[in-house]
């Protein structure tokens, strides 16, 4: 929604949730919030109220609850809203903060905006750049493209310089598999509708490393009263590994310090409490580096080892096989559309942190 300045209103008390929403969740001059659908009612009047009292009416209103909308004069609505039949008509897709989000179905969704143009060092940047995607949801599918770019600047290629044969053909191969990642459907919520209470929530971060990328990706584990599991993807990140050549071991670790990184940021901006937080790495040098605190280390290693031991403790670390690691996917990037959706990535099978007998269940 956006703000105008309208004419000042008298000083009145606001509820907690009011006062955090305005510190916490105004983006420029848009403000995103999810709340029940009682709470959202009132929380709009609180928050139009509080803003008039500095001097903005907030503006293009949204929700995926027509109880919502309704409440709202027709005038203040997003554009797209204010002639919508209430009853019958469908939602319209709207841009939140640059991602596609339906409200109809209450999912985020991508959209390829590829344009034939010729295929240079330029170009490639620019395309790759278009596909906007904040939280990571699709990592896998762009880190390839990413890696791509890295093969002309070893190949000291100029901006306007295209790429050899072999790169342009696997460019065009990447181009072509990505038109499709309208498919790609991520639900808003992290539990669906009918999961009930939550009872408890954890995170798990995993990371994976090899000779061209590394990255680390995120699930909250939420379980409800009836010990009902569900998980989710909250963000992933991937990077192509230094030209400065690395060995394994110390991209390994440099994954599993971005994974501490990452679920610091997750945890403060999430709104709930997190029971406990796992760490995943299929590299067992990883794990030795953690644990043994008799070494004396180089500088490289002793940085990220420091860095690793003050925010966690070695409890928190565990051994994954790569064939159950979805960072592998960050790592290695997939080729098609259809490998991200089908596999491990948007599954809520994956090893996160139930010990058994055998060591470990799937959630």
């Amino acid at each position: 929604m956006g703000c105008r300045k309208p004419q000042q209103t008298t000083s009145v008390r606001f509820s907690i949730k009011a006062v955090e929403t305005v510190k916490r969740d105004f983006y420029m001059d848009d403000i995103l919030k999810s709340v029940e659908t009682i709470e959202a009612k009132n929380l709009v009047n609180e928050l139009k109220t509080l803003c008039n009292e500095g001097g903005f009416n907030l503006t293009k209103w949204t929700s995926n609850r027509r109880e919502v909308l309704v409440n709202i004069p027709v005038e203040e609505r997003a554009k797209e809203l204010r002639d919508l039949d209430s009853d019958a008509s469908p939602l319209p897709m709207e841009r939140t903060l640059g991602i596609l989000w339906s409200p109809e179905v209450d999912e985020f969704q991508f959209r390829s905006l590829l344009t034939e143009t010729e295929a240079t060092r330029r170009a490639m940047l620019s395309v790759i750049s278009s596909v906007y995607d904040p939280l990571g949801f699709i990592s896998p599918l762009i880190i390839p493209a990413k890696m791509l770019l890295q093969e002309m600047c070893k190949q000291k290629a100029g901006w306007d310089d295209k790429p050899d044969n072999t790169t342009l053909d696997k460019w065009k191969q990447w181009t072509q598999n990505i038109k499709d990642i309208q498919e790609v459907k991520i639900d808003r919520c992290y539990v669906p509708r009918g999961h009930g209470k939550v009872a408890s929530r954890e995170l798990h971060a995993f990371s994976d490393a090899n000779e061209v990328g590394y990255g680390v990706v995120i699930y909250l584990r939420s379980t409800n009263e009836r010990g009902e599991v569900h998980v989710s993807l909250v963000s992933s990140k991937t990077r192509v590994v230094p030209l400065k050549k690395v060995t394994i071991p110390r991209l390994e670790l440099t994954a599993a310090t971005l994974a501490v990184k990452m679920v610091h940021v997750v945890t403060r901006e999430l709104d709930f409490d997190i029971a406990r937080t796992m760490y995943w790495t299929d590299s067992t040098a990883v794990l030795r580096y953690i644990a043994n605190v008799q070494a004396m280390y180089l500088t490289f290693v002793a940085n990220r080892v420091q860095l690793i031991r003050e925010a966690t403790s070695l409890s928190q670390w565990h051994h994954v096989s790569t064939r159950e690691n979805p960072a592998d996917m960050t790592s290695r990037g997939v080729k098609r559309t259809q490998d991200l959706i089908t596999g491990i990535w948007f599954k809520d099978q994956i090893s996160c942190g139930n010990q058994n007998q055998s060591g470990r269940e799937m959630c």
